[in-house]
């Protein structure tokens, strides 16, 4: 592994796993007001180290988000920095009795307009919010947003909560720079939550290790388990990939998957073609090869040595897509499922389901998930809590696309999308997504690894293309990619 990605994957806690992690540092001896202290400390310090000292208002509540905002407060004044308190509330807690007795100004009440400070600090409430915000605290956000002032929040900003990411209420504050502690919430991985936190910086105040089954997908969940190929590889080696084509006037999407499949290191790729397809395929294809077939029994044969295959890009909503699917079921390849392959299911989604096992990724955006697990999504409290019982339903990997993708296995092993890119929007992508998990799987990586891969590398493919990116343009950005993964 590179050392640039060296460490071990960082979880995301929900807000009780975090608190569980501050009652075992206070048993081993932490006392809580050393780690409010860490906590404001490394708040001042990443405001310091972006902003220019000028008149700053920090706005504090009853809790130990206030607490924070008291030790804020008194560093950046500590620092030159003219400082001044409001609060809502008076302290309630006694770590935040504890540093407002430390705070040598005045607190003064809470002011509800936007004022004429260079920079407003939230320490009014943190992820553990469970109600909407008050209307005086309602009123300041919306006076502070109006004016387009500048808004550190800690932990999350007001008004959002930390494991659901939803502004309670529909009011919140929206922040410029967010700063939380020990590890990321979903507040911080899940839209809208993650837009209106800003910049999110993660302070390390000395909690231990969190188990936990939720994750952030960066390489570091990953990168042990990249299929990279031996000094003694050759095409055989490195995987079979099969993708399906669709008829003659629906034949791009599945070449996108192919190329993909191709640049991501799968050694022999194969587009199967039905045969009114086959010279439009043909007349696009070098080091893709092209098998034809008509029914599927033949595809059920010709894909007996593949690994992978993959199966939905323009392939139609037909009862040739549902009955190529159920046939490639019984191979022995692992599949991945996208688009039109899902939405042929949707009057009976357990048809699908009943033919699934663990090595199988299904890849829906919102409308094709929506189809497949109808009332799903908008009846769970998140993305991570629907996508997470889809893998348990189907009994095998989900990948839910978006600005915030999350992908999920059937033990309960889930990981967000943190390098999302807007470039990505546009006709194609989520093909060649599908090639590029297709192309880690047939090269022996695990689907869940291989599905969190490829969302990594997709998005970051479109990431250091940015604006005027199609489609096609992304299989040839993955060796860029690749080569800076190999380090």
């Amino acid at each position: 592994m590179s050392g640039a990605w060296a460490g071990p994957a960082r979880e995301i806690l929900t807000v009780a796993e975090t608190a569980a992690a501050d009652q075992a540092a206070i048993a081993d001896g932490v006392s809580g007001v050393t780690l409010m202290e860490r906590a404001g400390e490394g708040v001042a310090d990443a405001i310091l180290a972006r902003y220019q000292p000028g008149p700053t208002r920090v706005v504090v509540g009853p809790g130990n988000n206030g607490g924070d905002g008291y030790v804020v407060a008194r560093h950046l004044k500590a620092a030159g920095w003219p400082v001044r308190i409001e609060a809502l509330a008076p302290p309630r807690t006694a770590d935040a009795q504890s540093m407002s007795a430390l705070w040598n100004g005045p607190v003064e009440p809470l002011s509800t307009r936007a004022a004429d400070d260079a920079l407003v600090v939230d320490a009014l409430f943190g992820a553990g919010l469970d109600r909407p915000l008050g209307a005086d605290a309602a009123r300041l956000a919306r006076a502070l947003a109006a004016a387009k002032m500048p808004v550190v929040s800690i932990d999350t900003p007001s008004g959002v909560a930390g494991d659901t990411a939803q502004s309670l209420g529909g009011e919140s504050f929206r922040a410029e720079l967010t700063v939380t502690f020990h590890r990321r919430k979903p507040a911080h991985a899940l839209q809208p939550g993650r837009a209106l936190c800003g910049e999110i910086v993660v302070v390390d105040i000395g909690l231990g290790q969190t188990p936990a089954k939720l994750f952030e997908n960066t390489p570091e969940l990953w990168l042990g388990r990249f299929p990279w190929p031996g000094l003694t590889a050759h095409k055989h080696t490195r995987g079979r990939l099969m993708v399906v084509s669709g008829d003659a006037w629906s034949t791009g999407a599945a070449r996108l998957a192919a190329r993909a499949g191709l640049r991501v290191g799968a050694g022999l790729v194969t587009l199967l073609s039905p045969p009114e397809a086959l010279m439009v395929n043909a007349s696009h294809l070098e080091a893709v090869m092209l098998r034809p077939f008509e029914t599927e029994l033949e595809l059920e044969e010709l894909v007996a040595e593949a690994e992978c295959v993959v199966i939905g890009p323009a392939a139609g909503v037909s009862e040739i897509t549902l009955s190529n699917v159920l046939a490639l079921a019984k191979t022995g390849a692992a599949l991945v499922v996208d688009a039109d392959a899902l939405t042929v299911f949707s009057d009976d989604p357990t048809e699908l389901f009943g033919v699934l096992d663990r090595d199988d990724v299904l890849t829906p955006h919102p409308g094709e998930f929506e189809r497949v697990f109808p009332g799903l999504l908008n009846g769970s409290p998140d993305r991570i809590t629907a996508t997470r019982a889809a893998a348990r339903r189907t009994q095998s990997v989900v990948l839910l696309k978006g600005a915030d993708t999350v992908i999920a296995a059937p033990d309960g092993r889930a990981a967000v999308n943190l390098n999302g890119s807007q470039w990505l929007a546009t006709a194609g992508s989520g093909d060649v997504l599908a090639g590029f998990i297709g192309g880690l799987i047939a090269q022996g990586m695990p689907s869940f690894e291989a599905a969190c891969a490829g969302a990594w590398i997709h998005a970051d493919c479109a990431d250091h293309f940015g604006p005027g990116l199609i489609s096609e343009d992304l299989p040839g950005l993955a060796p860029m990619v690749l080569k800076r993964l190999r380090g």
